[in-house]
């Protein structure tokens, strides 16, 4: 005997870029440029049990769908979004009991002087994650990632376990690098969603920068923090910090020094470091991480 476990489906990664004409400071034009995921869930066993694909709302649809919502709504945030195109998908489809949006926005820096003219920011990925639950509600997640931050001194590493697999040296200034990936679960699904993405970009960054770090497992902890502490409508951070290691290369053959000048940079293996900071009264996650 075999059952049907949970499932879902939906339209993965549909691009679309909305131009917000004169919307922008100063009347410039205002662009958003989204790479777009559903995934429904609900009463959908007939089309695995039997072909039957009456309650099954095509994926073509989720993506044409995606484009009319772009119209009508604007260039709003990608929460907002998110929600709207969520809501749409459990209002109006009585199959579907939940919609799981993902957006990831890539930023666009406007040209100074023209008003039309802008240059795409590879600084970062901005993300958001929806969910809109019949029955149990809804939760929004933002976060960052591909956001790479690099500290030239300030960071050490010592005072770990040795045995006789271990080759390391103790550092007490090395280079610190890593490429962030946070994301972070608001207590409610409303916000000023416009100014709590800077503000916890901005505290993320700042707790790299300014941790005298000896692990960066302490460098996780004061980011995640920091966020809370900045943003208190945030009340759970997860991130995960791979660390990017950059070696020093030995100049001796050439009977140079090397004063912590040049380094190798390796691509892997890496470190991976994985941690969540919650707030003392962060309510249960619920629905938001599923």
């Amino acid at each position: 005997m075999v059952q049907l476990g949970t499932n879902r489906y939906g339209k993965a990664e549909v691009r679309v870029v909305h131009v917000g004409r004169g919307a922008g400071p100063g009347g410039s034009d205002l662009v958003r440029d989204w790479n777009v995921s559903s995934s429904l869930s609900g009463d959908l066993a007939a089309t695995h049990l039997t072909g039957d694909n009456s309650n099954v709302l095509a994926t073509d649809t989720q993506k044409n769908t995606v484009y009319a919502m772009a119209k009508k709504l604007g260039g709003i945030e990608p929460e907002t979004f998110a929600l709207e195109l969520a809501a749409h998908y459990t209002g109006s489809a009585d199959a579907i009991s939940r919609a799981r949006i993902s957006i990831q926005e890539y930023p666009w820096l406007p040209v100074s002087g023209t008003g039309h003219s802008f240059a795409r920011s590879g600084q970062y990925t901005r993300t958001v994650t929806v969910i809109d639950d019949a029955e149990l509600g809804r939760s929004v997640v933002g976060g960052v990632g591909d956001l790479i931050v690099l500290n030239t001194t300030g960071s050490q590493f010592w005072g770990f376990p040795r045995d006789e697999y271990t080759t390391l040296e103790d550092a007490y200034d090395r280079m610190l690098a890593t490429v962030v990936s946070a994301q972070w679960r608001f207590r409610q699904a409303d916000a000023d969603w416009g100014a709590v993405f800077p503000a916890a970009l901005d505290a993320l960054i700042g707790a790299f920068a300014q941790t005298e770090s000896y692990s960066l497992q302490q460098t996780l902890y004061a980011m995640g923090t920091a966020i809370l502490t900045a943003v208190p409508q945030i009340c759970e951070v997860r991130l995960a910090l791979p660390n990017k290691h950059h070696f020093l290369v030995d100049l001796s053959p050439f009977g140079m020094a090397n004063e912590n000048e040049v380094y190798y940079a390796a691509d892997r293996p890496y470190g991976l470091i994985e941690g969540t900071v919650l707030a003392d009264d962060a309510p249960d996650a619920g629905i938001a991480w599923s």
